[in-house]
């Protein structure tokens, strides 16, 4: 077993990395392996469903990878490359559901949103990977139309060959989450039909929880009155993290809002840090940008804990495989 000492090493090295956006040329082209081992349109699905859509792990492959540079399209598709390549998350025929966070009436510079070139990069990939759909979509706070034109996403995502899905009424069905927090809420239905399901939150500051990524960004698939889950919100995330097991997961930090955040509107509180952040586990994704971006660890970002407790991944960053690719 690793002394502790050395973990936290690890830990306060990676995170560094992405505090400091020092992705320098001493790592630039170069893998660092750091091993240690709204409605109700239909009847309920049946209970205790859960969307575990992950792909088996790989000895070969890491399981977070990092990387800088200045084009989002090209860091799409070196992320994918370092965890294997797309066709190990997407086979021929499928039908895969990308969720970014779309949330809200701002522009791409903004830093509400995910970055558009980020999604539509995702969606070339698993077109050449021989998916047979490619669904775009999120359940908008904002007016969905607009945010849809506004993010830039649909238009991008259009271009790329996807479908937009708008959260329409008839595109929700009740399920029954059996969650600790969660029960019977509308789910907006692209993900639950769907062979695969990617993430692509962005990396920005909340006011409530102190920061917003993967796991917060499957708020987006419910309907109904989700301010109500604001009075629980980390069970109610570590139900979502439960329900919602991803094929992969993508954080977008090209820009990150690191104030007032969730819906910004200031340029003076995005950053740009020309980073993404790719893997396979949610919470050390998760865990890992909180802490290098905001200084949270899981004893304030509690769904960690609650989330890693039911064995769905691990915060502890630092005892996974991590490779960092400079610019």
């Amino acid at each position: 077993m690793q002394p502790a000492g050395d973990l936290a090493a690890r830990r306060e090295i990676l995170t560094r990395i992405l505090r400091l956006g020092a992705l320098s040329a001493g790592v630039a082209g170069a893998a660092v392996w750091l091993r240690t081992r709204s409605s109700r349109p239909e009847p309920p699905l049946a209970p205790g469903l859960r969307r575990d859509l992950r792909v088996a792990p790989q000895a070969e492959t890491p399981d977070l990878v990092l990387v800088e540079g200045d084009d989002p399209r090209t860091l799409v598709r070196r992320s994918v490359d370092a965890l294997g390549g797309i066709r190990r998350f997407v086979a021929r025929a499928d039908v895969v559901a990308v969720k970014p966070n779309m949330a809200w009436d701002r522009t791409p510079e903004q830093a509400a949103n995910t970055n558009p070139d980020v999604v539509a990069e995702v969606v070339r990939l698993c077109l050449d990977a021989g998916a047979a759909r490619v669904l775009v979509g999120d359940v908008s706070t904002n007016e969905p139309q607009r945010v849809y034109q506004r993010s830039g996403i649909a238009a991008a995502a259009r271009a790329a060959g996807a479908e937009i899905v708008l959260p329409e009424y008839r595109r929700f069905r009740e399920v029954d989450l059996r969650g600790e927090a969660l029960g019977v809420w509308p789910v907006f239905e692209p993900f639950l039909r769907a062979d695969k399901v990617i993430n692509i939150p962005i990396a920005k500051h909340h006011s409530l929880t102190g920061a917003t990524l993967g796991v917060k960004n499957w708020y987006g698939i419910l309907g109904g009155q989700r301010h109500r889950l604001h009075q629980q919100i980390h069970e109610s995330l570590a139900d979502l993290a439960d329900f919602m097991r991803p094929t992969l997961t993508i954080v977008d930090a090209f820009r990150v809002l690191l104030r007032n955040g969730p819906t910004g509107g200031s340029l003076a509180d995005v950053a740009l840090r020309k980073t993404l952040i790719a893997g396979t586990d949610p919470l050390a994704l998760d865990a890992w940008a909180a802490k290098a971006f905001w200084d949270l660890d899981e004893n304030r970002l509690r769904y960690l804990r609650l989330a890693a407790a039911r064995g769905l991944g691990t915060p502890r960053f630092e005892q996974l495989r991590v490779a960092v690719l400079g610019a």
